[in-house]
This record gives C-alpha cells, sequence and structure tokens, in this order.
C-alpha cells in the first residue's frame, strides 16, 4: 500500500513558477514509476509528466514540455512538479500517482496505468 500526499499548489500569476510535491509512504517508492495528471473543471484528468523508479527517464505531454520538470528524491520518498512559464490553462487540480507496472514509459499517460493516487493540490494561473 502506498499513499501520496501532494502539496506547494496555490494561486500564480501567468508566467510565473510553482514546484509541486508529493511524497509517499512506503519502503519501495524506487520500484514505483511515479506520474503528475491534472484535471480541470469540467474537463477529463490529463496526463503532464511522468518518470521511472530510478528517475532516469522521464516523458511529458506536449502541452507542458519545456515548462515543466519532473524529478524525484528516491532517499525522501518525493517525487516534484517543477512548473514555468505558467499559463492561465494551466489552472487545474494536480494529482500524482504511483505505478508499480513495469512498462515502457509512455504506456503511462493513461490514468489506469497507476494503482494509487493521492487528493490533489490546486494550481490556480491567473491571467
Amino acid at each position: 500500500q502506498v499513499q501520496l500526499v501532494e502539496s506547494g499548489g496555490g494561486l500564480v500569476q501567468a508566467g510565473g513558477s510553482l514546484r509541486l510535491s508529493c511524497a509517499a509512504s512506503g519502503r519501495t517508492f524506487s520500484s514505483y514509476a511515479m506520474g503528475w495528471f491534472r484535471q480541470a473543471p469540467g474537463k477529463e484528468r490529463e496526463f503532464a509528466a511522468v518518470i521511472s523508479g530510478s528517475g532516469g527517464t522521464t516523458y511529458y505531454a506536449n502541452s507542458v514540455k519545456g515548462r515543466f520538470t519532473i524529478s524525484r528524491d528516491n532517499a525522501k520518498n518525493t517525487v516534484y512538479l517543477q512548473m514555468n512559464s505558467l499559463k492561465p490553462e494551466d489552472t487545474a487540480v494536480y494529482y500524482c500517482a504511483a505505478s508499480s507496472s513495469p512498462h515502457d514509459i509512455s504506456w503511462y499517460v493513461s490514468t489506469s496505468a497507476y494503482n494509487y493516487w493521492g487528493q490533489g493540490t490546486q494550481v490556480t494561473v491567473s491571467s
């Protein structure tokens, strides 16, 4: 069982930055691929970024590529999402998720790839 707790959300002006954190419980954190998803009001939950268990491989949605950076610290059981050059369309609840299934990194764009989810943190970008 893995419990995930996100933090770091808030209100920021367009062009600003935020760093989200997701702290995980458990002793096998490095065995999980970790993803970030987001869900805007009235929309489906969508993939943003994923990082492999070792941290050596990352994959991004086109909408955030070049602006967001996912990273992890396995010693701290934490995954991060650094978000730069934020836009109003980035406004959403951001969720981290953990997957114990070994697959090619591109497989993790689907919500069904993940076993565990956090409760989410709100990010609001004002224009």
